[in-house]
């Protein structure tokens, strides 16, 4: 919970912040702003949960789900946001599609003001405007529509009579557009057929609008009541367009180029590591879910690690084997008023070329990184190095020291190969690594249903947590591996991988789901995406741990 700014008897302020269809890069400037500066962020179904990543100093507090928590009422969330705003809070209620659009906003702007709290309207991509686009639809044509309705199919239940007229919408000269008409499709065609509109005339379901799993059905007015129905078989949020630009809809994504629409995909790294990765996914199409299955963090001891530092000098090398041990390691060494110039005179090796931007991030260069990604590699450059050095260190008695900081479960891999060279190795431990023990119920439920299409597996230690946590659900997914070692453990556990990166980067492993989706692909689109996945993932590291 943040509390910057609180004060009790301080006046705070709201935003209602349209969150847009449903793809967070749908979401205005100005919304992401709103949230980056929020203390408390009310949500609900019809906007992306996704979107909270924006506001990680924010409490959240949802306020209801289709299926989940109980939804609160009007009356309930009115009063929420006045409780915070007079704890001097700043609050986004963050509302799917556009605030200003059947969301109710006139309600809560009445509330709000009557409290004298200051209140923000920040506009977003209203379902009807999004549906129109993802679907194809122009919703205004010269030859078919000059204008546009936008009409509720679920007027307010209280009310005495109806503020719609069925028959003059049924003349109407343009295009038709239903929000919130699941339910109630029965009443509302027969009205419009009463009305006189024909039978033929076009009609596109658009569900879920703009999510990788949006569906488009063609049909026509006189069939779309069974279509609709029963409503269970087509759950909100839905949106109906009636009229001739309805045959223009495009039931297939094939319009959008993106490699990864319609891919969901289950990101397993720690936590900080996978929200960096998302972006990759997300540009590419995809819905992305974490499930974390390990935890890092500090040492509780740091006795080892300090006399490692204190006798740094003692070594001719320090070896990196990830970004994760680069940054615990500068860490600690900040945090004894040390930097990157208490490095120099030693050589320094990264296992991939991530570890090595990871350094660089500290203003070291790496002196050894080796086109395989993998410890035997840098092994037998570092020695390669030392046979060619002018001292000839390594081969005229003297042994060559490397310092090397690793996790708490560190692999032996490298210490064996450098070993192996004639090089003496100093392991010491400087972060703690970690399974995590306590997965999510709606990823375990989301991998046994069949729901999500890609997990990536990007080290040993992972493959082994996420086969303890969900046995049965890792059969119904494909495994993305980064690695020919990662690929092993799979093996070995009984779980092969359906791909495998060719790098072992985050990047690799994106190319490697793209690859398998389409493997006879001759698109030139193909590189230059892969290339701009390389790019978004230049902070990503080679492996977990």
């Amino acid at each position: 919970m943040s509390g910057r700014g609180a004060a009790e008897g301080q006046r705070g302020s709201v935003a209602l912040v349209g969150a847009g269809p449903g793809d967070p890069g749908l979401m205005t400037l100005r919304g992401y702003r709103a949230l980056a500066h929020a203390d408390v962020v009310l949500y609900d179904a019809l906007s992306n949960p996704s979107l909270l990543r924006f506001a990680p100093q924010a409490e959240h507090v949802c306020v209801g789900k289709h299926g989940g928590s109980p939804i609160w009422s009007q009356e309930e969330i009115n009063a929420e946001m006045l409780r915070q705003a007079r704890r001097g809070r700043r609050v986004v209620r963050l509302k799917g599609g556009d605030p200003a659009v059947f969301a109710r906003s006139a309600e809560e702007v009445d509330a709000l003001r009557d409290g004298g709290i200051p209140v923000e309207i920040i506009p977003g991509i209203t379902a009807a405007l999004a549906a129109g686009s993802y679907a194809g639809i122009p919703l205004t044509h010269r030859g078919w529509a000059s204008a546009v309705a936008l009409v509720t199919g679920h007027e307010e239940p209280d009310k005495d009579f109806s503020s719609l007229d069925w028959s003059a919408l049924a003349q109407f000269p343009g295009t038709l557009v239903i929000y919130m008409g699941v339910t109630t499709v029965q009443s509302w065609t027969e009205a419009l057929l009463a009305g006189g509109k024909p039978a033929a005339t076009p009609v596109a379901i658009v569900r879920r609008c703009s999510f990788p799993d949006q569906q488009v059905i063609q049909t026509t007015l006189g069939e779309v009541a069974s279509r609709l129905t029963p409503a269970s078989t087509m759950r909100p949020p839905v949106i109906v367009i009636v009229g001739e630009v309805a045959k223009f809809a495009t039931v297939e994504r094939g319009f959008d180029p993106r490699p990864l629409v319609g891919q969901r995909i289950l990101l397993t790294r720690p936590e900080e590591q996978a929200w960096e990765d998302r972006s990759m996914f997300e540009e590419a199409g995809a819905e992305v879910f974490f499930q974390p299955a390990i935890r890092l963090s500090p040492l509780d001891d740091f006795a080892l690690l300090d006399d490692a530092i204190d006798s740094r000098m003692d070594y001719r090398w320090i070896v990196f084997s990830s970004r994760n041990g680069v940054r615990f390691f500068f860490q600690r060494l900040f945090q004894r008023g040390l930097d990157a110039r208490s490095l120099g005179g030693l050589l320094v090796g990264a296992v991939g070329s991530e570890t090595a931007a990871a350094l660089q991030s500290f203003g070291i260069r790496a002196d050894a990184i080796p086109a395989e990604f993998d410890a035997e590699h840098l092994a037998a450059q570092i020695a390669r190095r030392e046979r060619g050095s002018a001292d000839q260190s390594l081969f005229s008695g003297k042994r060559v020291g490397v310092l090397f900081p690793q996790a708490s479960r560190g692999k032996e891999t490298l210490v064996r190969e450098l070993m192996a060279e004639g090089i003496e190795v100093t392991p010491v431990v400087c972060y703690r690594h970690e399974d995590l023990l306590q997965p999510s119920d709606e990823i375990r439920g989301r991998l046994e249903r069949g729901e999500l299409d890609w997990t990536t597996v990007t080290s040993s230690a992972i493959a082994r947590s996420l086969v303890r946590m969900f046995p049965a659900g890792l059969r119904h997914t494909k495994l993305v591996s980064l690695s020919p070692l990662t690929t092993q453990t799979l093996n070995t556990l009984g779980y092969p991988p359906a791909a495998e990166a060719k790098q072992a980067t985050m990047a690799g492993v994106f190319a490697a789901i793209v690859e398998h989706l389409s493997p006879s692909s001759s698109s030139p689109s193909s590189p230059g995406l892969r290339a701009d996945a390389n790019s978004i993932a230049s902070s990503s590291l080679e492996s977990s741990g």
